[in-house]
């Protein structure tokens, strides 16, 4: 049996506090959306986790919960993965038509943001369905945990999502499993800057204290489907990050959720994602007429197998 989950603890960030978090998400994203800008192809991985390091360095960040991550073609699917040492960026170079995606974790003045940004370089129709549907996930997710679901069961029914799409969870690939996990306030007093097996020192510090802190009663501070996540949603702010595939095309985003005693909510919807998916529909061209028309109207051409839908047509 799992260990028994005590009283669940209060909501302890202020107004002012959140302020700070969704500023270092902002400036997180923004600094992930330049460097998608200036990406193109023949740039590695190493390249972009090293120019998205110096923007996030420029714009006021002092330290890292883990060093900057950038994935390109089925590495965004992490197709054969089988070490932690794989996720580390590497020589692959970006070509036309591949996905990627890029991951930061910045800190400024303790407060700590985890973001992912997907994209593509030209034309590829398997990113744009899995990009339409992500929405989906984000939903739902906003919804079970308002609905007070115990974590693990919340993973559960994110699983059963990607199935009835027809894509593959690339989660679970991730160390532990994890779709999230907590984020707090760093006040630890290590050196800032410092970076073990890609993890901040100042990290380290914080996530072992509260890992032993949330164990003591029953919780934890790291979103899987196993038996240490059987309680509700614990109070505080949660960096989630649904990853879902198809074949060689990965994607996801990573943004924080708000959890209070009695409700949920995602930090900020100005970003990236939610923007492509709020955007208004750009209206279809209207073809110039060729010719006059005639006066003996055409006959109508006989009618064709139906086309595939575009999810069809992707699989």
């Amino acid at each position: 049996m799992p260990p028994t989950a005590h009283a669940m603890p209060t909501f302890r960030y202020t107004e002012r506090d959140l302020a700070r978090f969704r500023e270092t998400q902002q400036l997180a994203y923004d600094c992930a959306e330049q460097v998608a800008a200036w990406i193109e192809p023949g740039v590695t991985e190493r390249q972009a986790t090293a120019e998205l390091r110096r923007r996030l360095v420029a714009a006021g960040v002092q330290d890292f919960f883990h060093v900057p991550f950038a994935w390109f073609g089925d590495r965004t699917a992490f197709r054969h993965f089988h070490t932690p040492l794989q996720f580390f960026a590497g020589n692959r170079r970006l070509e036309e038509g591949m996905p990627y995606v890029l991951d930061c974790a910045p800190v400024v003045d303790g407060y700590t943001a985890d973001i992912g940004y997907g994209g593509k370089v030209g034309e590829n129709k398997v990113w744009d369905r899995l990009a339409a549907d992500l929405e989906v996930y984000r939903a739902l997710i906003l919804a079970e945990v308002r609905a007070r679901k115990p974590l693990n069961e919340v993973y559960a029914a994110v699983d059963a999502q990607i199935a009835a799409h027809g894509y593959d969870n690339r989660h679970q690939v991730y160390p532990g499993r994890v779709i999230g996990h907590q984020v707090t306030r760093n006040t630890a007093r290590g050196p800032a800057g410092v970076n073990v097996f890609g993890f901040g020192v100042r990290t380290l510090q914080t996530l072992g204290r509260e890992l032993i802190s949330e164990r003591l009663h029953g919780r934890s501070p790291l979103w899987a489907d196993g038996r240490a996540s059987r309680h509700a949603p614990t109070p505080g702010l949660w960096a989630v990050e649904p990853h879902i595939g198809f074949r060689g095309v990965g994607i996801k985003f990573e943004e924080l959720l708000v959890v209070t005693e009695d409700d949920a909510y995602w930090l900020d919807d100005d970003l990236p994602h939610v923007r492509r998916w709020t955007a208004p529909a750009e209206p279809a061209a209207v073809a110039e007429p060729a010719a006059e028309p005639s006066a003996t109207p055409e006959p109508a051409p006989e009618p064709s197998a139906a086309e595939p839908t575009a999810q069809e047509a992707t699989r």
